[in-house]
């Protein structure tokens, strides 16, 4: 197979991919291209490249430093803005496990803290309550597992993993 045929269904690849974090295509896009990029890539590079407009690149590239992703990188002689990707698997997986916990799993703790202690003692309230704790407790110790995740590293948690095949 072709550099450039690999490289495309690379960055297709990863664009699906990045639906499953919880991330638009066009995003997870230009991060795989800036993972395999051997050097800062400028806006106009990213849009020339995967044929997106200005606007869609730079609203892409801006939720991808939200995300803790991506960097912009100064070039010395240079104008423009460039930008880079961390290529350490395990720090883009620590990163994506710490923006889902922030965006998803903190708030549905927060909410089940919120409601779990109703008051009542009819059947619908004892069974609310039951639900309500048991999602509470999955959804701790769920956080408990990725705070170790997002703490560890490279070498305990591939230790552990390979323990669990």
């Amino acid at each position: 197979m072709k550099y450039s045929e690999a490289k495309e269904k690379y960055i297709q690849a990863w664009g699906t991919l990045g639906s499953s974090w919880g991330v638009n295509r066009t995003m997870a896009q230009i991060h795989a291209l800036l993972m395999i990029s051997t050097t800062p890539l400028s806006t106009e590079e990213l849009m020339e490249e995967l044929k997106i407009s200005r606007g869609n690149t730079n609203m892409n590239v801006r939720a991808l430093m939200d995300w803790g992703l991506a960097e912009k990188v100064l070039v010395p002689g240079e104008r423009r803005e460039y930008f880079k990707a961390d290529k350490n698997v395990m720090n883009i997986g620590v990163q994506v496990a710490k923006e889902r916990k922030r965006r998803e799993l903190d708030p549905i703790i927060k909410l089940l803290n919120d409601i779990t202690n109703v008051d009542g003692d009819t059947a619908e309230v004892k069974e609310f309550r039951k639900v309500t704790k048991d999602l509470q407790k999955f959804a701790t110790q769920t956080e408990s597992v990725l705070d170790l995740f997002i703490k560890s590293n490279q070498n305990w948690f591939f230790k552990i993993l390979g323990k669990m095949r």
